[in-house]
């Protein structure tokens, strides 16, 4: 069985993925187009806490600006992107985020994580409300 992905959809895993992008280079501009000033999540950064607003996360975009950019480039792959439409405003995208670079040694490192984000539409644009995002299971 052949499944599609509708226009919203591909438009949501394309956010997703612009959003990732602007995680791993730091872009704090990009970031806060894309979230809702109440964004909430659980990472394992917060310990098992839900985290509500951006202060927590503004702090680790702003290390970045305060030491040199790595030598080594980032590569994100989203595996298995997968779109739940709650309704026409509202939309689930899960996946595995896999995180390839290089280390301050120059060995090649991959990260892996369990990804669910949650996307609203507010005042016709898509925001990022929610996520939750763990180590992988197996």
């Amino acid at each position: 069985m052949t499944t599609s992905t509708s226009s919203t959809e591909q438009q949501l895993i394309d956010l997703t993925r612009r959003l990732l992008t602007a995680v791993s280079t730091g872009d704090w501009k990009v970031y806060r187009e894309l979230v809702a000033d109440d964004l909430s999540c659980f990472e394992p950064e917060a310990r098992g806490q839900l985290v509500e607003g951006l202060e927590f996360h503004e702090f680790y975009f702003s290390l970045s600006s305060d030491r040199p950019a790595p030598p080594s480039r980032v590569v994100t792959t989203l595996i298995g992107p997968k779109v739940r439409m709650l309704s026409e405003d509202s939309a689930v995208v899960t996946f595995v985020r896999l995180v390839q670079r290089v280390d301050s040694d120059g060995r090649p490192t991959t990260g892996c994580h369990e990804e669910t984000r949650i996307w609203q539409r507010i005042l016709g644009r898509w925001k990022h409300v929610h996520f939750h995002r763990s180590a992988p299971s197996s």
